[in-house]
Protein backbone atom coordinates (compact mmCIF):
# COMPACT_ATOMS: atom_id res chain seq x y z
CA UNK A 1 0.00 0.00 0.00
CA UNK A 2 1.65 3.80 -0.95
CA UNK A 3 2.17 5.99 1.71
CA UNK A 4 1.00 9.72 1.88
CA UNK A 5 3.58 11.91 1.99
CA UNK A 6 2.76 14.62 4.40
CA UNK A 7 3.31 18.47 3.80
CA UNK A 8 3.76 20.91 5.97
CA UNK A 9 2.26 24.31 6.63
CA UNK A 10 3.32 27.28 8.99
CA UNK A 11 1.59 30.13 9.58
CA UNK A 12 3.82 32.80 10.15
CA UNK A 13 3.32 36.19 12.40
CA UNK A 14 6.11 38.32 14.35
CA UNK A 15 6.21 36.62 17.37
CA UNK A 16 4.85 32.74 17.23
CA UNK A 17 4.55 29.93 14.69
CA UNK A 18 1.84 27.97 14.10
CA UNK A 19 2.84 24.61 11.71
CA UNK A 20 0.46 22.04 10.56
CA UNK A 21 0.80 18.62 9.01
CA UNK A 22 -1.56 17.49 6.02
CA UNK A 23 -3.33 14.93 6.26
CA UNK A 24 -3.63 13.94 9.92
CA UNK A 25 -4.37 17.55 11.35
CA UNK A 26 -1.16 17.57 13.69
CA UNK A 27 -0.17 20.78 15.20
CA UNK A 28 2.69 22.32 17.14
CA UNK A 29 2.89 26.18 18.20
CA UNK A 30 6.33 28.05 18.86
CA UNK A 31 8.18 30.93 19.65
CA UNK A 32 9.21 32.68 16.27
CA UNK A 33 12.98 33.22 17.67
CA UNK A 34 15.87 30.67 17.50
CA UNK A 35 14.82 28.11 20.48
CA UNK A 36 11.77 28.20 18.70
CA UNK A 37 13.12 27.41 15.27
CA UNK A 38 15.12 24.52 16.75
CA UNK A 39 12.64 22.90 18.43
CA UNK A 40 9.97 23.12 15.45
CA UNK A 41 13.14 21.57 13.36
CA UNK A 42 13.21 18.46 15.72
CA UNK A 43 9.51 18.41 15.13
CA UNK A 44 9.12 18.40 11.55
CA UNK A 45 12.69 15.95 10.92
CA UNK A 46 10.96 12.76 11.64
CA UNK A 47 7.91 13.68 9.87
CA UNK A 48 10.09 13.41 6.58
CA UNK A 49 7.68 15.76 4.69
CA UNK A 50 7.90 16.58 0.73
CA UNK A 51 7.61 20.27 1.20
CA UNK A 52 7.00 23.03 3.81
CA UNK A 53 5.06 25.81 3.11
CA UNK A 54 5.46 29.43 4.56
CA UNK A 55 3.39 32.72 3.44
CA UNK A 56 5.57 35.66 3.63
CA UNK A 57 5.03 37.77 6.68
CA UNK A 58 6.80 41.44 6.27
CA UNK A 59 9.97 39.43 6.54
CA UNK A 60 9.41 37.48 9.68
CA UNK A 61 9.48 34.57 8.11
CA UNK A 62 13.04 34.70 6.96
CA UNK A 63 14.61 32.99 9.86
CA UNK A 64 12.93 30.23 10.51
CA UNK A 65 12.65 29.47 6.46
CA UNK A 66 16.95 29.94 6.64
CA UNK A 67 17.19 27.47 9.32
CA UNK A 68 14.68 25.00 7.68
CA UNK A 69 16.23 25.23 4.34
CA UNK A 70 19.90 24.70 5.58
CA UNK A 71 18.88 21.66 7.27
CA UNK A 72 17.66 20.20 4.25
CA UNK A 73 14.17 20.74 4.20
CA UNK A 74 12.06 21.56 0.96
CA UNK A 75 10.20 25.49 2.07
CA UNK A 76 7.93 26.90 -0.31
CA UNK A 77 7.18 30.49 -0.09
CA UNK A 78 3.15 30.82 -0.92
CA UNK A 79 1.70 33.63 -2.25
CA UNK A 80 -0.66 35.22 -0.36
CA UNK A 81 -3.28 36.10 -2.67
CA UNK A 82 -3.46 32.66 -4.29
CA UNK A 83 -3.87 30.90 -1.06
CA UNK A 84 -6.61 33.17 -0.48
CA UNK A 85 -8.37 32.23 -2.86
CA UNK A 86 -7.08 28.99 -2.75
CA UNK A 87 -8.72 28.70 0.28
CA UNK A 88 -12.40 30.34 -0.94
CA UNK A 89 -12.25 27.96 -3.05
CA UNK A 90 -12.08 25.24 -0.20
CA UNK A 91 -14.88 26.83 1.42
CA UNK A 92 -13.00 27.56 4.31
CA UNK A 93 -13.90 31.34 4.93
CA UNK A 94 -12.95 31.72 8.53
CA UNK A 95 -9.35 32.88 9.61
CA UNK A 96 -7.16 31.58 12.39
CA UNK A 97 -3.24 30.90 12.51
CA UNK A 98 -4.12 27.05 12.34
CA UNK A 99 -6.71 27.69 10.17
CA UNK A 100 -3.93 29.01 7.61
CA UNK A 101 -1.78 26.65 8.28
CA UNK A 102 -3.60 23.83 7.12
CA UNK A 103 -4.97 25.64 4.09
CA UNK A 104 -0.62 26.49 3.47
CA UNK A 105 0.24 22.74 3.70
CA UNK A 106 -2.64 21.78 1.49
CA UNK A 107 -2.26 24.50 -1.05
CA UNK A 108 1.78 23.46 -1.41
CA UNK A 109 0.66 19.93 -1.68
CA UNK A 110 -1.96 20.71 -4.56
CA UNK A 111 -0.31 23.58 -6.21
CA UNK A 112 3.17 23.93 -8.03
CA UNK A 113 5.26 25.96 -6.04
CA UNK A 114 8.93 27.07 -6.01
CA UNK A 115 11.52 25.63 -3.86
CA UNK A 116 13.51 28.52 -1.49
CA UNK A 117 17.07 28.09 -2.18
CA UNK A 118 20.05 28.76 0.26
CA UNK A 119 21.99 31.38 -1.22
CA UNK A 120 22.90 33.78 1.17
CA UNK A 121 24.54 36.48 -1.71
CA UNK A 122 21.69 36.74 -3.08
CA UNK A 123 19.36 37.36 -0.29
CA UNK A 124 22.45 39.97 0.61
CA UNK A 125 21.76 41.49 -2.60
CA UNK A 126 18.06 41.31 -2.69
CA UNK A 127 18.14 43.28 0.53
CA UNK A 128 20.42 46.01 -0.55
CA UNK A 129 18.53 46.30 -4.05
CA UNK A 130 14.82 46.94 -2.19
CA UNK A 131 16.63 49.26 0.78
CA UNK A 132 17.74 51.22 -2.84
CA UNK A 133 14.00 51.71 -3.95
CA UNK A 134 12.62 52.45 -0.32
CA UNK A 135 14.99 55.25 -0.52
CA UNK A 136 14.09 56.22 -3.44
CA UNK A 137 10.74 56.41 -2.50
CA UNK A 138 11.33 58.23 0.53
CA UNK A 139 13.39 60.69 -1.56
CA UNK A 140 9.81 61.31 -3.71
CA UNK A 141 7.90 61.70 -0.69
CA UNK A 142 10.07 64.51 0.44
CA UNK A 143 10.28 66.79 -2.54
CA UNK A 144 6.46 66.35 -2.96
CA UNK A 145 5.82 67.70 0.34
CA UNK A 146 8.75 70.78 -0.45
CA UNK A 147 6.23 71.73 -3.31
CA UNK A 148 3.99 73.08 -0.03
CA UNK A 149 6.08 73.75 2.88
CA UNK A 150 6.69 77.51 3.62
CA UNK A 151 8.76 77.79 6.89
CA UNK A 152 12.10 78.60 5.43
CA UNK A 153 14.04 76.38 8.11
CA UNK A 154 11.49 73.80 8.00
CA UNK A 155 12.69 73.75 4.35
CA UNK A 156 16.33 73.89 4.58
CA UNK A 157 15.60 70.74 6.80
CA UNK A 158 13.55 68.80 4.25
CA UNK A 159 16.16 69.66 1.74
CA UNK A 160 19.49 68.25 4.12
CA UNK A 161 17.04 64.95 4.74
CA UNK A 162 17.00 64.73 0.87
CA UNK A 163 20.71 64.98 0.17
CA UNK A 164 21.56 62.53 3.20
CA UNK A 165 18.87 60.21 0.93
CA UNK A 166 20.95 60.77 -1.92
CA UNK A 167 24.27 60.38 -0.36
CA UNK A 168 22.87 57.10 1.08
CA UNK A 169 21.76 55.79 -2.69
CA UNK A 170 25.24 56.48 -3.83
CA UNK A 171 26.83 54.35 -0.80
CA UNK A 172 24.11 51.46 -1.42
CA UNK A 173 25.07 51.75 -5.68
CA UNK A 174 28.66 51.66 -4.53
CA UNK A 175 27.93 48.19 -2.00
CA UNK A 176 25.96 46.66 -4.87
CA UNK A 177 28.20 47.00 -7.32
CA UNK A 178 30.84 45.30 -4.94
CA UNK A 179 28.79 42.67 -4.15
CA UNK A 180 28.17 41.98 -7.60
CA UNK A 181 31.94 42.21 -8.65
CA UNK A 182 32.84 39.84 -6.09
CA UNK A 183 30.72 36.88 -7.10
CA UNK A 184 31.85 35.28 -11.02
CA UNK A 185 28.40 33.94 -11.49
CA UNK A 186 26.78 37.33 -11.08
CA UNK A 187 29.54 39.42 -12.57
CA UNK A 188 29.00 37.39 -15.91
CA UNK A 189 25.04 37.70 -15.57
CA UNK A 190 25.47 42.02 -14.85
CA UNK A 191 27.79 42.29 -18.12
CA UNK A 192 25.46 40.02 -20.03
CA UNK A 193 22.56 41.60 -19.14
CA UNK A 194 23.93 45.28 -19.69
CA UNK A 195 25.05 44.03 -22.69
CA UNK A 196 21.55 45.47 -24.40
CA UNK A 197 21.61 49.33 -25.24
CA UNK A 198 18.72 50.24 -22.34
CA UNK A 199 19.85 48.09 -19.49
CA UNK A 200 21.38 50.32 -16.66
CA UNK A 201 23.05 49.27 -13.47
CA UNK A 202 20.01 49.50 -11.54
CA UNK A 203 18.06 47.27 -13.74
CA UNK A 204 20.40 44.69 -13.53
CA UNK A 205 21.17 44.28 -10.39
CA UNK A 206 17.22 44.10 -9.79
CA UNK A 207 16.91 41.00 -12.12
CA UNK A 208 19.87 39.68 -10.97
CA UNK A 209 17.88 39.92 -7.10
CA UNK A 210 14.90 39.54 -7.80
CA UNK A 211 14.40 37.36 -10.83
CA UNK A 212 16.75 34.14 -10.15
CA UNK A 213 14.44 32.33 -12.26
CA UNK A 214 15.15 34.70 -15.81
CA UNK A 215 16.78 31.82 -18.31
CA UNK A 216 15.54 28.76 -17.17
CA UNK A 217 11.78 29.66 -17.46
CA UNK A 218 10.17 29.60 -20.88
CA UNK A 219 9.30 33.14 -22.30
CA UNK A 220 5.58 33.02 -21.40
CA UNK A 221 6.31 32.11 -17.84
CA UNK A 222 8.93 34.45 -17.67
CA UNK A 223 6.64 37.68 -18.75
CA UNK A 224 3.76 36.65 -15.78
CA UNK A 225 6.42 36.57 -13.21
CA UNK A 226 7.30 39.97 -14.14
CA UNK A 227 3.58 40.92 -14.70
CA UNK A 228 3.36 41.89 -18.08
CA UNK A 229 1.20 38.91 -20.05
CA UNK A 230 -2.27 40.67 -21.10
CA UNK A 231 -4.84 38.24 -19.97
CA UNK A 232 -7.85 37.53 -21.74
CA UNK A 233 -10.88 38.80 -20.58
CA UNK A 234 -13.81 37.57 -22.56
CA UNK A 235 -16.70 35.23 -22.34
CA UNK A 236 -19.27 33.82 -25.26
CA UNK A 237 -19.30 36.76 -27.98
CA UNK A 238 -17.64 39.42 -25.59
CA UNK A 239 -14.23 40.38 -26.36
CA UNK A 240 -13.10 42.40 -22.82
CA UNK A 241 -10.05 44.43 -22.70
CA UNK A 242 -6.68 42.48 -22.12
CA UNK A 243 -5.11 43.78 -19.07
CA UNK A 244 -1.65 43.03 -17.55
CA UNK A 245 -1.71 41.52 -13.57
CA UNK A 246 0.05 40.01 -10.92
CA UNK A 247 3.79 39.45 -11.22
CA UNK A 248 6.36 41.04 -9.22
CA UNK A 249 6.34 45.20 -9.00
CA UNK A 250 9.59 46.08 -7.98
CA UNK A 251 10.85 44.30 -11.11
CA UNK A 252 8.22 45.32 -12.99
CA UNK A 253 8.83 48.84 -12.07
CA UNK A 254 12.65 49.28 -12.96
CA UNK A 255 12.04 47.49 -16.36
CA UNK A 256 9.11 50.11 -16.96
CA UNK A 257 11.72 52.72 -16.58
CA UNK A 258 14.40 50.83 -18.76
CA UNK A 259 11.65 50.53 -21.32
CA UNK A 260 11.54 54.05 -21.68
CA UNK A 261 15.22 54.51 -21.98
CA UNK A 262 15.55 51.39 -24.52
CA UNK A 263 12.67 53.01 -26.57
CA UNK A 264 14.64 55.73 -27.21
CA UNK A 265 18.21 54.47 -27.60
CA UNK A 266 17.87 50.72 -28.24
CA UNK A 267 17.26 50.94 -32.05
CA UNK A 268 15.06 47.28 -32.17
CA UNK A 269 12.82 48.20 -29.72
CA UNK A 270 12.50 51.96 -30.80
CA UNK A 271 11.42 50.81 -34.30
CA UNK A 272 9.00 47.95 -32.59
CA UNK A 273 7.41 50.74 -30.58
CA UNK A 274 6.98 52.92 -33.34
CA UNK A 275 4.86 50.01 -34.90
CA UNK A 276 3.24 49.57 -32.32
CA UNK A 277 2.26 53.43 -32.06
CA UNK A 278 1.56 53.48 -35.74
CA UNK A 279 -1.03 50.55 -35.30
CA UNK A 280 -2.84 53.03 -33.48
CA UNK A 281 -1.38 51.24 -29.91
CA UNK A 282 -2.08 53.60 -26.80
CA UNK A 283 1.63 54.69 -25.24
CA UNK A 284 0.99 52.91 -22.30
CA UNK A 285 0.12 49.94 -24.20
CA UNK A 286 3.11 50.12 -26.10
CA UNK A 287 5.63 50.75 -23.57
CA UNK A 288 4.11 47.47 -21.94
CA UNK A 289 4.64 45.60 -25.50
CA UNK A 290 8.17 46.76 -25.43
CA UNK A 291 8.90 45.57 -21.68
CA UNK A 292 7.32 41.92 -22.40
CA UNK A 293 9.70 42.06 -25.50
CA UNK A 294 12.65 43.10 -23.63
CA UNK A 295 12.11 40.23 -20.93
CA UNK A 296 11.70 37.66 -23.28
CA UNK A 297 15.01 38.74 -25.26
CA UNK A 298 16.83 38.98 -22.18
CA UNK A 299 15.35 35.29 -20.86
CA UNK A 300 16.65 34.46 -23.80
CA UNK A 301 20.21 36.29 -23.90
CA UNK A 302 20.82 34.41 -20.36
CA UNK A 303 19.48 30.72 -21.40
CA UNK A 304 22.18 30.96 -24.10
CA UNK A 305 24.75 32.67 -22.18
CA UNK A 306 24.79 35.08 -25.12
CA UNK A 307 25.39 39.06 -25.20
CA UNK A 308 22.88 41.54 -27.24
CA UNK A 309 23.28 41.09 -31.04
CA UNK A 310 20.71 43.57 -32.92
CA UNK A 311 20.42 40.32 -36.17
CA UNK A 312 19.12 37.90 -33.80
CA UNK A 313 16.65 40.14 -31.15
Amino acid sequence: MTSIVPTIGIDVSKDRLDAVVEPGGECLGVANDPAGWKRLLRWIEPLGARAIGLEPSGGYERGVADVLVRAGQSVRLVNSWKLRKFAQAYGVLAKNDRLDARCIARFVSQVPTRERRDDPVRAQLAELVTARRQFVDDIQHCTNRLEHVRDGELLRQQRRHVDMLRRTIERLDLRIASLIAGNPEMAARDKLLRSMPGIGPVTASTLIALLEELGSASNRAMAALVGVVPYDADSGKMRGLRCIFGGRAAVRRVLYMAAQAAARSNPVLKAFKQKLVNAGKKPKVAIVAVMRKMIVILNAMVRDNATWQIKTA
